[in-house]
C-alpha cells in the first residue's frame, strides 16, 4: 500500500508546490486567516471530501473513511503566517506588505492537502480513519489548537502525528526525538515606574533607564546561577523601551522578554524569581513596578511507543537517507496540546534550499524551503498514518 502512496505522492508533487507558492504569495496572520481556510475547504470539497470548517476559530478538519475498520489517526498542518516583510526575489513573493510565511506553514498545508488526496484515492484498501487537522494561529499564543481540541478535533482519535519543515537540516534527513522536543514558550512583561527629569539634574529623577538595564543583567543570572545546569532553560529580554529626547531621563520604561523551559516546577521557579529580582531592584531604587507572565505553549513531548513506531518507519521510506535523534530545541509549538490528549508523535523533517545564497533561520525575511521537502514529510506522515491499522 505504501508503494502505491508513494507514487500517487511523486505524481502528485507538482500540485503541491503550485499549492505551497499560492499560499506563499497569499499568507495571512494568526486569527486573520479566512481566505486561507476558505481555499482549504475548496480544495476538500472538490475532492468530495467530508471537511467541517470554522473548528475552534478558522481551523478545518477533513474526515477520509477507509472502506475497512481499522483506527482513527489525526496529522496535522498549520497554516498562518508572520508580521514580517518578505524580501525574497522569487516569482512566489508574498503580494501582501509586512506578512509573509516565513516558517513552512505554507508547505505544511500543502503536504497535508495533497496527501489527502492520494489517501483519499486509495480508501477503499484503506482500514480506518484518516483525520486531516488543518490548524490556525500556531504562531501567536494561545494559538489554534487548544480551541480546535475544545470543539472535538480529537474526538475518536487514536493516535496523531505532526512534522515542521526544518530548514537547518538537509532534504532527506529526518529528525526525532522520545520526550521532550520543543519548549514551553512564555513571555513575560515588566514596567518600571520612575521620576522622570533633566538629563543635567539625575540625583532628582528615579532613572528607570538604569534600573531596566539592571534588570537586563540580573535576570540572567536566573539561568546562570538559579537553575541546575543540566536543566536547559532560557531567559531573553527582547525588547526594551524607554522613549524619550536625548536629554530627558525617561520616568517609564518597559521590558518585554522570553521563558523557555521543559519542565513545570522550573517554569514556575523562573517565572517566581522574575519577580523577586524585579522587586528588589525596584525597592532599591525607590521605584514602582507592574509584572505579568503569560504562560504560553507547554513543551511538546512525544510519546516513547509512538516515537519508536515512526522512527522504524521512516528508516524504510525511499526518499529519506538519515534518520538521527534530535536535539532539544528551545522554540516553541502549539502541537503540545495535541500530544497531552493523544499519544502520538512530532518531527522534523530536512528542508533546507540546496541553492541560492545561503540559508536563512526560520522568522527571518529572506526564509525558504527547498519544496521537495514536501514529498518527504508526505510520505513519512502517509506511512505513519497508514501502516498504524
Amino acid at each position: 500500500m505504501l508503494t502505491k502512496l508513494f507514487s500517487k505522492l511523486k505524481d502528485y508533487y507538482p500540485e503541491m508546490v503550485e499549492i505551497r507558492r499560492y499560499l506563499h504569495q497569499h499568507p495571512e496572520l494568526s486569527f486573520q486567516e479566512v481566505n486561507t481556510a476558505n481555499y482549504i475547504a475548496s480544495y476538500y470539497e472538490k475532492l468530495g471530501i467530508q471537511v467541517q470548517t470554522g473548528v475552534g476559530g478558522n481551523g478545518l478538519v477533513a474526515k477520509i473513511h477507509g472502506n475497512h475498520p481499522g483506527k482513527t489517526v489525526a496529522l496535522r498542518a498549520d497554516f498562518d503566517a508572520l508580521p514580517i516583510q518578505d524580501e525574497k526575489d522569487v516569482p512566489y513573493k508574498s503580494t501582501v506588505p509586512g506578512v509573509m510565511h516565513a516558517c513552512g506553514h505554507d508547505g505544511h498545508t500543502a503536504t497535508l492537502l495533497v496527501l489527502a488526496k492520494a489517501i483519499n484515492e486509495l480508501k477503499d484498501d484503506l482500514h480506518g480513519t484518516y483525520v486531516m487537522i488543518h490548524q490556525h494561529a500556531e504562531e501567536y499564543a494561545p494559538g489554534g489548537a487548544v480551541s480546535m481540541i475544545e470543539e472535538g478535533c480529537l474526538n475518536g482519535v487514536d493516535a496523531i502525528f505532526g512534522t515542521h519543515l526544518w530548514a537547518s537540516e538537509p532534504i532527506g534527513k529526518i529528525q526525532y526525538r522520545t520526550g521532550p522536543i520543543m519548549a514551553a514558550a512564555d513571555r513575560f512583561e515588566i514596567t518600571i515606574q520612575g521620576k522622570g527629569g533633566h538629563g543635567a539634574q539625575p540625583h532628582k529623577t528615579k532613572d528607570s533607564i538604569v534600573v531596566g538595564a539592571q534588570l537586563v543583567t540580573t535576570l540572567q543570572q536566573i539561568v546562570s546561577r538559579r537553575v541546575n545546569p543540566i536543566d536547559p532553560a532560557v531567559v531573553t529580554i527582547g525588547s526594551f523601551v524607554a522613549d524619550n529626547a536625548f536629554n530627558v531621563i525617561s520616568d517609564k520604561a518597559k521590558l518585554i522578554g522570553t521563558v523557555r523551559t521543559f519542565n513545570e516546577e522550573l517554569r514556575d521557579f523562573i517565572s517566581t524569581e522574575i519577580e523577586r529580582i524585579v522587586k528588589g531592584t525596584c525597592i532599591t531604587a525607590d521605584c514602582s513596578y507592574t509584572y505579568e507572565y503569560v504562560k504560553g505553549y507547554p513543551a511538546v513531548v512525544n510519546h516513547k511507543d509512538m516515537t519508536e513506531y515512526f522512527i522504524e518507519l521512516a528508516k524504510e521510506i525511499d526518499s529519506v537517507n538519515m534518520v538521527e535523534e534530535a536535539e532539544m530545541q528551545m522554540g516553541g509549538e502549539d502541537f503540545a496540546y495535541y500530544l497531552q490528549h493523544v499519544k502520538g508523535t512530532f518531527f522534523f523533517t530536512g528542508a533546507k534550499p540546496k541553492n541560492g545564497d545561503g540559508t536563512y533561520p526560520h522568522h527571518h525575511p529572506k526564509f525558504d524551503i527547498d519544496e521537495e521537502a514536501m514529498l518527504v514529510a508526505a510520505k513519512a506522515l502517509g506511512a505513519a498514518a497508514i501502516n498504524f491499522n
